[in-house]
């Protein structure tokens, strides 16, 4: 299989590693990224050679989030053209949570935003020391729509309520406390780590491992398509609004949005 922005690769014992291969730009998520993620979804999952597939990032960054040149994409997009691009996401998202076979994030480095959104829909997620995690979009003057359902899934409504509000940056070991990552260890150890994880799936029917993915998504709040339609209105709703704009020029200008306090430090 060969793509522009991912790589897959499948070893003797169907491990696939699906690598995240824009390390230049910290594996952010452009609109390419997206599309390549949600066919190489529906590839693995139909592959009855595939065990189990680790999630990871090329270089220091596991997912920092939206491209930057996607986001002014999105800036001069309209209402309509923002909804369906975020749709895609929701459906990449969609399609890798219901992956029917189990699904590791290696988390190698840094995720934001998205990057978080990519850890929630995996099974398990081990971490290096140093990693770095946040839900940032609202010192954009953005919301977290289209991964909240997935995030929210996974740490809980009041921890997302929290990091999701405040923007606050936080540390693998916190990412654990709050169910985000499953375990965290050195950067050295991180393969082996992995290795542990993946590990007892080979004594396991693929069959059942589906089914009871399937059985605990079902046990869960649905995330069906009235709960992202939902998200993607909230979405474009706020797109819409004067702090939206605010927030991103700011951003685009590098300079504080003009919510933060002249005095506040970085």
């Amino acid at each position: 299989m060969h793509f522009e922005t991912i790589s897959v690769s499948v070893d003797r014992r169907g491990v696939a590693a699906l690598t995240l291969r824009r390390h230049a730009q910290h594996n952010a998520l452009s609109g390419l990224m997206i599309r390549e993620l949600t066919t190489v979804a529906g590839l693995l999952g139909e592959d009855k050679a595939v065990r189990a597939v680790v999630l990871t990032g090329e270089g220091e960054s596991f997912c920092a989030g939206g491209d930057l040149n996607w986001m002014k994409e999105q800036i001069a997009a309209s209402r309509e053209a923002r909804i369906a691009e975020a749709r895609r996401l929701a459906l990449m998202l969609k399609a890798l949570r219901d992956l029917p076979k189990p699904l590791i994030a290696r988390v190698n480095g840094q995720a934001y935003g998205g990057g978080v959104g990519l850890i929630s829909v995996c099974d398990a997620a081990i971490a290096a020391e140093g990693a770095r995690f946040g839900l940032t979009e609202t010192r954009l003057g953005l919301i977290p729509a289209t991964i909240s359902p997935y995030v929210a899934a996974r740490i809980g409504p009041a921890a997302f309520l929290r990091f999701a509000t405040s923007a606050r940056l936080f540390d693998a070991p916190l990412a654990r406390d709050i169910g985000l990552v499953s375990g965290v260890v050195a950067p050295e150890a991180l393969n082996e780590a992995v290795e542990a994880e993946i590990k007892p799936y080979f004594a396991t029917s693929p069959e059942a491992v589906a089914a009871t993915k399937a059985l605990a998504h079902a046990l869960a709040s649905p995330i069906d398509d009235a709960v992202i339609e939902m998200t993607l209105t909230r979405l474009a709703d706020t797109w819409e609004t004067p702090e939206a704009a605010e927030g991103i020029a700011a951003f685009l200008e590098k300079r504080k949005a003009n919510w933060v306090p002249a005095d506040t430090v970085k």
